[in-house]
């Protein structure tokens, strides 16, 4: 028999993972907290005794969606022991998942929640600082693997590549069709080859 606190926590993850299919969607706007706990057999009670706010579900939401991108590249380019290998594997996940499925899309609108929420601007810029320096690790993982030069700090390296994949990704979760070579270009812009010392 389950206790208390696993029944609990099965109810929290069949909360998220209903919340994500609909944010995901409809759009987080249009989605109610209502609308969420009829959809995963719940009363609206059992919503609050896990979350305490519509923004605060959504947090919960983001932070899945997050946690499986930055697996998914890590995974991909953490393989690579080229500069080229490192790069391909780049764009592959590129083409396969920016902005699909539209999990983007939901992170440009749940930013704009942050003009009339305080507590929401700082739980996301804090999700953003922890996304960047994961980021910025796997740079440097790479680089020490590769040879592979960065062309700014690689702090600096995270925020443009995450400014850009997020800017881009809201576009193609509209238009699939996007092709995302502008995204690879500035990739090869910013992550240099070794230099012809460190080839020889």
């Amino acid at each position: 028999m389950s206790t208390r606190a696993e029944r609990q926590a099965m109810t929290r993850e069949a909360l998220v993972a209903t919340a994500r299919t609909l944010f995901l969607h409809d759009g987080y706007g249009a989605t109610s907290l209502d609308r969420v706990a009829l959809e995963a057999g719940f009363s609206k009670g059992a919503v609050y005794s896990n979350f305490k706010s519509k923004e605060e579900l959504g947090l919960a939401v983001l932070d899945e969606i997050h946690q499986e991108m930055v697996a998914e590249v890590v995974g991909a380019v953490g393989v690579a022991t080229t500069y080229d290998d490192a790069i391909n594997a780049f764009d592959g996940w590129l083409k396969v998942r920016l902005g699909q499925p539209r999990w983007t899309a939901l992170e440009v609108e749940f930013a704009a929640v942050v003009r009339t929420s305080p507590f929401v601007a700082t739980e996301l810029a804090a999700r953003h600082v922890q996304i960047r320096e994961a980021i910025a690790a796997m740079l440097l993982e790479i680089q020490r693997r590769t040879g592979m030069r960065l062309a700014l700090p690689a702090d600096q390296v995270a925020l443009a590549l995450l400014s850009l994949g997020i800017g881009m990704g809201a576009q193609r979760s509209l238009d699939p069709s996007l092709d995302v070579h502008a995204f690879t270009a500035t990739i090869r812009s910013l992550l240099l080859p070794p230099s012809a010392a460190d080839a020889s």
